[in-house]
């Protein structure tokens, strides 16, 4: 969360564009509250019909208050994992009909009405929702300056922003765009504008790392090599046979890394080499850093900092990087059972790392597959972002290319594949935490299949997946189709991965594959006016559908648990970030795994699902696109 700290200065913007700014953070946070159903405005309100539509009237009776005190919230039908979302930005409070306006205004009311234990959770949300004004404000100070940066470093058609250097182009894009679902996610805990200018991809810098000297007894190195560490390579040769050389963020270099150091009995063991390591380009993920002179290696290093909620921070346990080879491992046996995959389904190689036995102290080498330097190389979370110089999507520019601009043609090829692929990886026992950041589209025109443009020739699509580290696993179900093939408990640290039935892997596939990678499109696109949300939504159960007959659906056969679970469920399991992630304490929520904490929502699958009143206005749109 972007933090403005004194004497830095903040982006300008006129009373109009900071009103529409606030006021959409306060539809997000409102929609957000009655997704989670915070203060019990899902479960605790009754509809109310007025002149002016409908609202939902929470009673707030109290011993200061009447028993008729409410507060009162205007909705309209949505259907994205919520049956309601917010329809104006405000709270209003009945006797009196006082209004709340702001996110401040309205977290203040809220807070009052919980239990003492939880009210710290509010206020750390309100700094929260001030922090994410802050970035949505520079982000819009900033628009010009950084698409004009893009479309000279790339080219003026993001459609053709190719190779791993392109997919750099395409983080900035993500970088600036919201969350389909948390409403603050923009911003970044502690950092201020100047930092975050010099080192957070929606500005796209390029900066030098440090580089920490470490005695070779104190690292633990995953991946069979050391080269990459080697300190001759990193300018100190004297050290070469007794050190180990990590790189390091400088954000985390000049910040916390002494404390780090103390902690983890290394000071006066360790220090900073004073020659400056390899030039970066951060990505998506802020902590992960790609070399400037090979976008093929990337970095993940540590970050003191946190996004989508307070508690999830970006530091990097050490027991992750061993979690995600073995998850790396698990998925590529699968694709050596499954022949139609290889080559389709593509992987980033994260078996090298090194650590010092703390979260701040580690990095992992991620080593992108060769032959991407012509295909075009997309983050799913890039693809409804508004491109560079105008008001069309991304993924308009990118069906121009490659599905002669039809965008329903490119979504429904994508949906066909990853159905396809996650389906298979359920009835191993399996599921993801494969979000819209960790997927990347790979189009492009293989040689022989015609034209390079215009969506002449043949257009093949693959699949690109990273972040292994925190899938679920019923292992039961992964011995029976897997057997000796099948990994052992103790490849993985962390004891949540392996699951004790499918419930647990039915939600991860519901709440990522499905209405992160899938969903969101669907709703997305019919904002924006691409087709009738029903159109889209079939579009999304038909293509699940056929995934899900491929599997069989004979009772206790995989297709079967997902036709009932999540095809025809009458409900469906929701991702409660909010909650886990900033208002409540783990012991307050009941959350093993904040990531994973969950509420339901209704099925937008169903053919009964009530749709017709879906809003055209695009909530989410980011601020200063028209």
């Amino acid at each position: 969360m972007t933090c403005l700290t004194d004497g830095e200065p903040s982006a300008t913007a006129d009373t109009d564009t900071d009103t529409d700014t606030e006021g959409e953070l306060l539809l997000r946070v409102l929609t957000a509250f009655l997704r989670e159903d915070v203060s019990g405005w899902r479960t605790r309100s009754t509809p109310v019909r007025r002149g002016d539509g409908l609202w939902l009237r929470l009673p707030v009776a109290t011993r200061e208050r009447s028993r008729g005190a409410a507060l009162l919230m205007p909705v309209l039908d949505d259907g994205y994992q919520s049956t309601y979302a917010a329809r104006l930005p405000l709270l209003r409070r009945e006797p009196g009909g006082a209004e709340f306006v702001d996110t401040a205004g309205v977290l203040a009311a809220l807070r009052d009405l919980a239990d003492p234990v939880d009210r710290g959770g509010f206020e750390a949300f309100a700094v929260e929702c001030q922090q994410e004004l802050d970035a949505l404000r520079l982000h819009a100070g900033t628009r010009r300056e950084v698409e004009s940066l893009l479309s000279e470093r790339y080219g003026v058609d993001p459609g053709s922003w190719t190779g791993l250097a392109g997919g750099l182009g395409y983080d900035t894009l993500a970088a600036r765009a919201d969350h389909p679902v948390y409403p603050t996610s923009r911003g970044r805990s502690g950092l201020g504008i100047a930092q975050l200018r010099s080192y957070a991809p929606e500005f796209h810098p390029t900066f030098a790392l440090r580089q920490l000297a470490l005695p070779r007894e104190a690292v633990t190195v995953g991946g069979g090599t050391e080269s990459w560490l080697s300190p001759r390579a990193a300018g100190a040769p004297a050290l070469e046979g007794s050190h180990l050389v990590l790189p390091v963020h400088p954000l985390t270099a000049d910040g916390p890394l002494r404390d780090a150091l103390r902690t983890a009995g290394l000071e006066g063991r360790a220090y900073l080499v004073d020659c400056p390591g390899p030039d970066v380009v951060p990505t998506l993920s802020m902590r992960t850093v790609a070399l400037a002179s090979d976008p093929t290696r990337h970095l993940k290093l540590p970050l003191a900092t946190a996004t989508l909620g307070l508690r999830n921070r970006r530091t990097i346990k050490p027991g992750t990087l061993t979690d995600g080879a073995a998850g790396q491992r698990l998925v590529e046996a699968v694709v050596d059972r499954e022949p139609r995959f290889r080559g389709v389904i593509l992987h980033a190689d994260e078996t090298r790392f090194a650590h010092a036995g703390h979260e701040l102290i580690a990095v992992l080498l991620r080593r992108y597959p060769a032959g991407l330097e012509d295909a075009v190389v997309v983050p799913m979370a890039a693809l409804m972002c508004p491109a560079p110089g105008g008001d069309r999507l991304l993924i308009d520019h990118l069906a121009d290319r490659f599905h002669d601009g039809d965008t329903l043609a490119l979504l429904d090829a994508t949906l066909a594949l990853l159905f396809d692929w996650q389906t298979t990886l359920f009835a191993h026992g399996i599921a993801l935490e494969s979000h819209q950041q960790n997927i990347s589209l790979v189009l492009d025109h293989p040689a022989g299949g015609g034209g390079s443009g215009g969506g002449a020739g043949r257009t093949r699509l693959r699949l690109l997946f990273k972040d292994n580290d925190g899938p679920r696993v019923n292992l039961a179900r992964l011995r029976d189709v897997m057997g000796q093939q099948a990994p052992a408990r103790t490849e993985f640290d962390d004891r949540r991965i392996f699951v004790d039935g499918d419930r647990p892997v039915l939600d991860v596939f519901t709440t990522i594959t499905l209405h992160l990678c899938a969903g969101s499109y669907a709703f997305g696109l019919a904002r924006h006016g691409h087709a009738p949300l029903e159109r889209l939504l079939r579009l999304v159960r038909e293509r699940l559908a056929e995934a899900v007959e491929r599997l069989g659906t004979a009772p206790g056969e995989p297709g079967a648990l997902l036709r009932a679970h999540v095809l025809d469920a009458p409900e469906l399991p929701v991702k409660a970030m909010v909650t886990a992630g900033t208002l409540l304490s783990k012991e307050r929520s009941g959350a093993a795994d904040i990531n994973k904490h969950y509420t339901t929502g209704p099925n937008y699958l169903r053919h009964d699902h009530p749709r017709q009143n879906y809003p055209r206005r695009n909530y989410t749109r980011p601020t200063g696109t028209s």
